[in-house]
Formats: structure tokens, sequence, C-alpha cells
């Protein structure tokens, strides 16, 4: 008869089992298949493995229900079904495992992205997390497990969540790069004691890597908690022969590993991907062979906390920020990139507009989705050649994570300063409709991501020796259609450190002034973006074609009242100066758009602002 697990734990070294993915895999299940889903299609199937497992020696078998939460069970149309899918998986496990062997219940990580890098909440995930413990705890389980996280933030939530219900073990396993960091960058001692503070039982690793990387990191993680670890390599680093992944690492190669993890710290032991019976039952006998276990003592670190650089004052960020602090009108005006390598008309435009006193150039990126020269490569280009301020607008839609990190510290480097975040318009209404968007965060994580920055740290809590110190802009539509969702996401923004806003183009003035008057309470600069309209189907085509635009019918009816393009173009443009002289007295500054390329309509509009 098993005694309770956190009891067992203190005084025996505990092996888990190996692979479930891999095995089931190699036994002709599709990887398109859920695998969650095979609990109740193919249960005979899932408790054979299970047995094989306990034959080979394992203290605690896994329940096969990884991905079996709300939101990845939606890709197969099974949300429905969670608690159906892991009580079942429970109960698999259980009649494997008999009276003497323990059933963990394993839980992974979402697809949808935790705030503050997407739209999902912490009250959300926890709920979600809830949902899926219940089934596996009434399914019999007697502990739960945490396997693979890549995010801090997440792994927190699932152990709070679980903590606030049951008081059966959490095991939390966080997964790992070849750098021995999580996949955010956070180092293995600094996410095992934040993950002990939030209250987990044991602490480990898991999948991604194989045994010597595991090794390092488990050392390091030693030195800085008290608490049992665990460590659960893949069998290697996966290889593709003739279309099939296939793993190198060797049963007695694990064996040998066993013994220096538990030499280094680990208590709990056991394989992930490409694992299988026959390396628990080698990792059983190196067990074996060490026990009873000689607890070896390490004197553990205190980590101080990163004493961050404080970020640079608003007001020295640029000479834009400078103006907005200092209250002065600001006004800037859109260049967009060109179609093909040659800038200089832009770089020309950018000069003559700063010789008519613009205080910056607008570069937005890849607007309307279609393909142009880089934002970046321009705005420095102009900074450079014209000696002009630029607001880079940068978009969410091309780069994934990594690949913005790089892009925003580079392009600080180089000289931008102010930067305007924005999610970016998908790729099926542009150029390349075929092409794929990336949507790793949206314009309200990449807030967040850029406030890491500026106050010197990376995305997994780490110092960097020398932040940014953008002057961080955020985009927001005043005529919305549902303006309450426009405003909530305005609100995220803020908390998320924006610092100043630009609208999209301004048509309908009474509209513009109710939005105004709902974001006062938030207090950041708005800068309204004023489109001149210079022929009836410029009109028409802002009014049906362009997302988050929309031309009021008295607007259109005065276009439409036009004889000639002459007095449709000067209609246009005093509608434009019209409402920057209506709504001057609440704005920060203009960002005025330039039609067809033309800097003449830009600056008629700016003349009497200037």
């Amino acid at each position: 008869m098993r005694i309770p697990f956190s009891e067992f734990l203190k005084d025996n070294l505990v092996l888990f089992d190996g692979a479930m993915g891999t095995e089931l895999y190699n036994r002709g299940v599709f990887i398109n298949t859920c695998y969650d889903e095979l609990n109740l299609t193919r249960g005979k199937l899932i408790k054979e493995i299970h047995q094989e497992y306990v034959d080979a020696g394992a203290d605690v078998i896994e329940t096969n229900t990884f991905g079996a939460n709300r939101l990845k069970l939606q890709k197969y149309g099974l949300e429905d079904k969670v608690y159906e899918l892991n009580f079942k998986g429970a109960q698999l496990a259980r009649e494997a495992a008999g009276e003497d062997i323990y059933v963990a219940g394993s839980m992974g990580p979402f697809n949808e992205r935790l705030e503050p890098w997407g739209p999902l909440s912490e009250n959300e995930a926890k709920e979600i997390f809830q949902e899926q413990a219940k089934a596996l705890y009434d399914g019999g389980v007697d502990l739960f497990i945490l396997e693979t996280f890549s995010d801090l933030h997440l792994i927190q939530q699932a152990i709070i969540a679980i903590k606030e219900k049951y008081e059966l073990p959490v095991i939390a396993q966080m997964t790992i790069g070849e750098d021995g960091s999580s996949l955010f960058g956070t180092p293995p001692e600094m996410f095992a004691a934040k993950i002990k503070q939030w209250g987990a039982d044991v602490i480990g690793i898991n999948c991604s890597v194989g045994p010597k990387p595991m090794l390092e990191a488990i050392e390091k993680m030693s030195e800085v908690v008290d608490i049992p670890l665990s460590v659960m390599p893949n069998a290697g680093t996966p290889v593709n022969v003739e279309g099939r992944n296939i793993y190198l690492s060797t049963a007695d190669y694990f064996a040998e590993y066993v013994r220096r993890f538990i030499h280094a710290g680990a208590s709990v032991v056991g394989g992930c991907c490409g694992t299988s019976p026959a390396f628990i039952k080698e990792m059983r006998k190196s067990i074996q062979s060490i026990q009873p276990r000689k607890v070896i003592q390490k004197q553990i670190k205190v980590l101080q906390e990163v004493d961050l650089k404080p970020s640079i004052p608003k007001e020295k960020k640029s000479e834009f920020a400078k103006k907005i602090c200092d209250k002065k009108f600001v006004t800037s005006i859109e260049i967009v990139p060109p179609r093909g390598a040659n800038a200089d008309v832009a770089v020309e435009q950018a000069r003559l507009l700063k010789t008519e006193g613009i205080d910056a150039i607008n570069i937005p990126d890849g607007p309307r989705a279609l393909a142009r020269m880089g934002a970046s490569y321009l705005s420095l280009m102009i900074q450079d050649k014209a000696d002009m301020e630029v607001i880079l607008h940068y978009a969410c839609r091309d780069r994934n994570l990594l690949g913005m990190v790089g892009d925003l510290l580079g392009a600080y480097a180089a000289g931008i300063k102010n930067i305007l975040l924005v999610t970016g318009d998908p790729p099926k209404m542009g150029t390349y409709p075929d092409a794929t968007a990336v949507f790793d965060v949206d314009s309200i994580g990449l807030t967040n991501v850029v406030t890491y920055l500026n106050s010197g740290q990376d995305l997994g809590g780490n110092a960097i020796p020398h932040p940014t110190g953008f002057f961080t802009g955020v985009g927001v539509n005043p005529g919305a259609i549902d303006l309450d969702y426009e405003i909530r996401r305005f609100e995220w923004k803020v908390k998320a450190g924006a610092e100043y806003a630009i609208t999209q183009p301004v048509f309908d003035n009474e509209l513009f002034f109710k939005f105004i008057n709902r974001v006062k309470e938030y207090n950041i600069p708005i800068i309204a973006g004023v489109w001149p309209l210079v022929s009836v189907r410029n009109a028409e085509f802002m009014n049906n074609e362009v997302p988050g635009a929309s031309v009021p019918e008295p607007i259109m009816n005065r276009m439409y009242a036009t004889k000639t393009k002459e007095e449709a173009r000067e209609v246009g443009l005093e509608i434009a100066r019209e409402t920057i002289r209506e709504i001057k007295s609440v704005i920060a500054g203009v960002q005025v758009s330039m039609p067809f390329g033309n800097i003449k309509y830009p600056l008629e509009v700016l003349k009497e602002v200037l």
C-alpha cells in the first residue's frame, strides 16, 4: 500500500516513466492525432504503455493528459470534453499503477500567450488549469506534474491555481535550451528560486534537450534551492532520417547520466521525448546501484535581486518627447516607404519638411500588408541623410518574439528613439495574400516587451547591460465599431507602458470628442491622425477600403458636391484644416498623411499650425 507521495519522496530516489507521445508515434499513431483523445478512443493502447513503464520499474507514471486543457483541445473541437478526457486519463493510469505505483496528473502549457505577452489574463489561465486539475484529482492522481513550460509567469499561475484547490504535491518543470536557460532566457538558478517561492514541492526541467545540458542546469539549480529537484531529458536531439525523427541517445547512456543527476542533487528522474520502457529499465538499475540515497549537502546561495537601471526620463528620450512634455503642439507627417530599393525621394521630402518646421517623420511598417522597403531602414536613412527625427512604426505581424527583441535593440543602438507599436494588417489584404503572419504577440504584448527593454530587462527577467530608452507610442482608433473594446485595449496599452498615442485618421469630430472624454483618465498625450481627402475617389477609398477609417456622411456629401478635381482637392484640404482647428485644444499634436506621396497636401493642411 503506497504512502503519500511527499512521504515517499523524503526517503527515496524517485523514478518516473518515459515518453508517451513518441511511444504512440512509434506504434503507428499519426502526429496530427489528438493524443489526449486516445484516452477515450484507444484506452487499451494507453493502458498497455502505462503497464510497460510499470513493469520497467517506474515509481510514478504520468497520465496521458499533457495537452488536455481547454485551449489546446479547441484545435480538435474537443474543448467540451476537458473533464471526460482528463478523468479517463487518470483512471487508465491508476488501473495500470495498481496500489503500489504513484500516478502524476500531467498538465502542459497553453498555445495562447499570457499577459503581458498576450491577451490571456491571469484569472483566465487559473480557471483553465483548475478545470483540468479537478478532473485529474477526481480520477485519482497522487500528485500533479507541470511539464515543458517556457513562460515563468504561466507556470506561476498553474502552481497557484492547483495550490488554491488541492493539497497534493506539485512538480513544476521548465524546459530549457542548450545553454540551460528557459526559452525566454531566464537562467536555471533564477527560475528555480522563483518557482520555489510560488510553492512548488519539486522543481525540475524536462524536454527540448538531452542529458548533458540538463546536468549543467541541475548543478546550478541545486545551489539556490533546498527542495527536491527533478530532471527528465529527451533522448538527445532528434535527427530526421527518411522523414522520421530518430532519437540517438541509448538507454545505457541515460543510465549513466542518472548517477550524475543524483550526484548533482536531483532526487526525481525520468525521461521525456524519445525515451521508452527500455530506458526506464536501465535507469532503475542505476538507481538500485546507489540506493539507499546518500544526501549530498550543499550550501544554498541567496540570489540577489537585480538592481535595474531606471528608465530614461521621458523628456530626455528624444526632442519629440521633450516637446510633448513641454506641452508644445507637435507636428508629424507620414512618409510611406518606397516599393523599390531607392529611398532618394523620401529622403529629399524629409529634408524639405525639416526646413518647413515639421517635428518628426512617421514611417509606417508595411501598411496594408504591401511589400515595401523596411520601415527601420528608411528611418535610419532619413535620420542620417536628412537629419530629421523619425517615429518608427513597428508591427508584430512579421517577426517572432526573439526577432522583435533583436530588431528593437538594434534600432535603438542605431539611433531610433521614437517608436509606435502596432499589431499590423493581416497579409491577406496585401501584396502576397498567401504569406503567413507570425503575431507572436499583439501590440499590447509588444508594448510590454519595450517596457522591459526600457527598464533594463530581457524577456527572461535578466538584466541587460545597456537598456533602451524608447519614447513608446501606440495606435488607437476613436472610430472603432466596438469602442468599448477599443478603449479596454487602450487601457491595457497604457498599463503596459505606452507614453503617447497616435489615432487613426479623424473625420468625425463629434465622435472624436466623445473618445477623448472617455480616455482622459489615462493621462497620456493623444496625437490625432489627419488624412487630407484630395478627391471623391480618395474619400470613397478611405471610407470603404482602409481598416479603421470611416468618413461620415456629411463629409462624403461635401466631397460629392464638388464639380471638379481641383475643387474636390481644395474642399478635402479645408476639411482637414477644419478638423485640426476644432480638436486642437484637446490633442498634443497631429500626424498628417501624404496622399499619393504628394508633399504639398500635408503642408497645405499645416500652414496655419506651423
